[in-house]
């Protein structure tokens, strides 16, 4: 696993750490996933939650108070609850508070059955995970999705953010995004913010998290430090 830090504007701590997969020598996320078949998805994603909350606690993110964020694809969780157990194992066995734990909706655009995703969100805030659409403003992750399954948080899809300050369309979707998750008590995120400007303009619109380049990128097997933007 790799870690990258979401960072509050307001305060400047470190909100959340979102854990990336990694092959065992760093490689990204593509070449792992590329070798995932139906067959094992079920599997690999239990692994990944397992290494998550395994790594961060062996890098010392109890102590540091900040939330783990990890992502999760519906179709591999046949029973909210029976497929938890693991994750829940793990969390007891290092000492993880689980309210700590943050659950990113990831590959909404492959999920065949909406109501099976409505049931995972419902039994996952039921045990009192928070939970994230990835991606937000990308492909299937719409307005319908804030409607069906009002999640804690929204993380703006980079496509939104790459040049939003010299792009009059892009700052009229997401002040209405962030306005619009504001009246819903959602959390936005911004992520991939890449440059001071971009993040000058969104933190005028009212996002409250921040993630990219600008501040970290992913550390491989640890917890990097943010640059508040002011220094970067």
């Amino acid at each position: 696993m790799a870690f990258q830090p979401i960072v509050d504007v307001e305060t400047g701590s470190v909100f959340a750490f979102e854990a990336l997969v990694r092959g065992v020598g760093g490689e990204g996320a593509a070449s792992v996933l590329a070798g995932v078949t139906p067959a094992t998805l079920y599997g690999f994603d239990q692994a990944c939650r397992i290494t998550a909350i395994e790594t961060a606690a062996e890098l010392g993110l109890i102590a540091h108070g900040a939330a783990l964020s990890i992502n999760f694809m519906p179709n591999a969780v046949y029973e909210p609850r029976a497929c938890i157990r693991a994750t829940l194992q793990a969390a007891a066995r290092v000492g993880f508070p689980t309210d700590r734990l943050i659950f990113e909706i990831t590959e909404v655009e492959a999920v065949a059955d909406p109501d099976h995703l409505s049931r995972i969100v419902a039994a996952y805030r039921a045990m009192g995970f928070r939970t994230a659409i990835d991606d937000f403003g990308a492909g299937h992750s719409n307005l319908n999705l804030l409607a069906r399954f009002h999640p804690d948080l929204v993380k703006l899809d980079r496509a939104l953010i790459v040049g939003i300050d010299q792009d009059r369309v892009r700052q009229t979707i997401v002040r209405h995004c962030v306005a619009l998750c504001r009246d819903l008590g959602i959390e936005v995120i911004a992520e991939g913010i890449e440059t001071a400007a971009e993040y000058a303009t969104l933190v005028e619109f009212g996002v409250g998290l921040i993630q990219g380049y600008l501040v970290a990128r992913p550390g491989f097997r640890s917890l990097p430090a943010p640059l508040w933007p002011d220094r970067a």
